[in-house]
């Protein structure tokens, strides 16, 4: 498999996180370096090991999560995506769930990085070596996050509180498009329905 090849892959891979990068700056919670770098290291670390570990795992454990992943990923990111359209109203207005924290971290960085499990599972199908490929693709993956962020922040300052509903109601659709995609095209399983 050649550089181009696999760097095509690793935007492909990248894309689901740089919207939810996007969307998730648009709260406004991202504006200090620690943030910024929590959200696009994750992101990074994430999409650098699913490969990984679908490459060791192999097809018991693809089989198993390919009939019900879509789902996965849909669910994590709506449950994310309905938080920053309707914040805890018992909390201080000001108090918005930080996308760069906690569970919600680790929600968004899974359900933007399952894909990639199966990416790694079909290069040991093909015989390439894992390493390289998920280098590639998590440095792609923390770079495109990066720009991102730079793009939702932006967003956020310009258009506020709006930005963030737009935001959230984003990370719904991304997670819709996962599971049309898996359900009716059969992108990602195997085959429609699954």
């Amino acid at each position: 498999m050649s550089i181009v090849e696999l760097f095509m892959i690793a935007i492909g891979l990248a894309m689901d996180a740089f919207a939810v990068s996007l969307a998730a700056a648009t709260s406004g919670v991202t504006k200090n370096s620690r943030a910024v770098f929590r959200l696009s290291f994750h992101f990074g670390l994430f999409q650098f090991l699913m490969p990984v570990v679908g490459w060791y795992m192999g097809s018991r454990l693809v089989s198993a999560i390919s009939a019900y992943d879509h789902w996965i990923a849909f669910t994590l990111l709506a449950i994310i995506g309905l938080r920053m359209i309707r914040p805890d109203r018992s909390t201080h207005e000001d108090a918005r769930t930080d996308p760069s924290r906690g569970w919600n971290l680790v929600l968004l960085s899974v359900a933007t990085s399952i894909d990639a499990l199966a990416v790694g599972f079909s290069l040991a199908m093909i015989e390439v070596a894992i390493w390289a490929p998920s280098i590639l693709i998590g440095v792609v993956t923390a770079s495109l996050s990066l720009l991102g962020i730079f793009i939702g922040d932006k967003l956020g300052k310009k258009f506020g509180r709006r930005m963030e509903i737009v935001g959230g109601i984003l990370l719904v659709l991304i997670g819709g498009k996962i599971l049309y995609s898996h359900i009716v095209l059969g992108v990602g399983s195997n085959g429609p329905g699954m």
